[in-house]
């Protein structure tokens, strides 16, 4: 694990869409996680997990929006985990410390 955004509320899930998890720019930014980086999100609610790419949404707004098939795997509302890995040697991993970011559950915001 590189970094984890956890227990992030899903405020929206649009199976119309292409695909991925549009997730605030601010909660990006504090995790460390670029658009278009893959991510597992993990469902506390049910259990699901997938695999999926991050949309950066509006800074601010608190928006975690599963896309697309990923929609069928969550609702508004469900608190999910967002976890981004990484590759790492043996000796950098016995050095590395992970970024894990505890936004407020229901709000999504970082204060």
């Amino acid at each position: 694990m590189r970094s984890k955004l956890h227990r992030l509320t899903i405020t929206q899930a649009d199976l119309n869409y292409v695909g991925s998890v549009t997730i605030d720019e601010d909660l990006l930014d504090a995790a460390g996680i670029i658009e278009g980086e893959k991510v597992q999100i993990v469902n506390v609610n049910n259990g699901e997990r997938i695999e999926t790419y991050t949309i950066v949404g509006e800074r601010g707004s608190g928006v975690v929006c599963l896309n697309g098939p990923a929609a069928r795997r969550c609702s508004p509302g469900d608190i999910v985990i967002v976890v981004a890995y990484g590759l790492l040697s043996l000796e950098e991993a016995k050095a590395f410390t992970p970024t894990v970011i505890f936004p407020h559950t229901g709000t999504n915001k970082l204060t």
